[in-house]
């Protein structure tokens, strides 16, 4: 198996530059990430009780919390007459993100195949990888949430906190990493994309921050994730404007590749000027 898929890779490598369907795929998952994320940040809480204003959101503070207190700072106390809507509006939008782990994960995944077919880098492909292990973070991130709001309702505290930095913290990275494949690809396609590549890539920079002390920089996750994900929008785009109306791929790396030596052609004879040995 491993061996014909091997042969597969190395058949798409030396296939000529053609125009590819997988940035339209990139273009239309993009297009309702974009616009589906648009929709959740209404539908998550707008403001918490007492949070840090680093964090940003709520729920980034929710993500990152790691006792009852940083709870009661999100959600209120119960005589606080907002925490019950706060409770609600975290648990719909916190349902309806599984929909936006699936749009996000076929963005970056038909991103980074798309740029596989354009670029042929196997590193590329490899990288589909990254943004599927981020969706399942955030799915088990998810399931624990639910049962650390699910407790503190009850007003108790819920085991599933001490868990919750782990597959936190792998979300985060994952979609960092796939940001900065996404910008070195980027830097491949000319002087203006070059540009915009290198600034993904340093976008991708505060994510550790944000991690380790996320009190202050938390909020900085979401420009960060953006950055890379406007340039592969961008990208996307493009690649599906020269796929479609030019019938070209985005880079045409024919006219840049030696021609290949032709079979049976003979090497022309070097002189040899001097006295001829017996």
């Amino acid at each position: 198996m491993f061996g014909g898929l091997q042969h597969w890779i190395e058949a798409q490598h030396a296939r000529p530059s053609a125009p590819t369907r997988a940035w339209i795929w990139t273009l239309a998952f993009g297009i309702a990430t974009l616009l589906f994320g648009l929709h959740l940040t209404q539908v998550f809480p707008q403001t918490g009780h007492d949070i840090a204003p680093g964090y940003g959101a709520p729920v980034l503070a929710f993500e990152f919390a790691g006792s009852q207190a940083d709870l009661e700072a999100i959600f209120g106390f119960f005589t606080d007459p907002q925490q019950v809507t706060r409770l609600a509006a975290m648990r719909t939008g916190n349902e309806r993100d599984y929909l936006y782990m699936l749009l996000y994960a076929g963005f970056l995944v038909s991103g980074c195949i798309a740029l596989w077919r354009e670029l042929r880098h196997r590193a590329l492909l490899a990288a589909a990888v990254l943004p599927v292990a981020a969706a399942l973070c955030d799915a088990w991130e998810n399931w624990l949430l639910f049962e650390i709001q699910a407790a503190f309702t009850l007003g108790d505290y819920s085991p599933a906190m001490a868990s919750l930095p782990y597959p936190v913290a792998a979300k985060f990275l994952a979609i960092a990493a796939t940001n900065v494949v996404i910008g070195a690809a980027a830097t491949q396609f000319g002087r203006w994309w070059a540009l915009a590549g290198t600034l993904a890539i340093l976008a991708a920079i505060p994510t550790a921050m944000a991690i380790v002390t996320p009190a202050a920089f938390a909020w900085a996750l979401i420009p960060s994730a953006a950055g890379g994900w406007l340039l592969l929008l961008a990208l996307a785009a493009t690649g599906s404007w020269q796929a479609l109306a030019r019938k070209r791929p985005l880079v045409d790396w024919s006219h840049t590749a030696p021609e290949p030596a032709t079979p049976g052609a003979v090497l022309p004879t070097r002189r040899v000027f001097g006295r001829r040995r017996a």
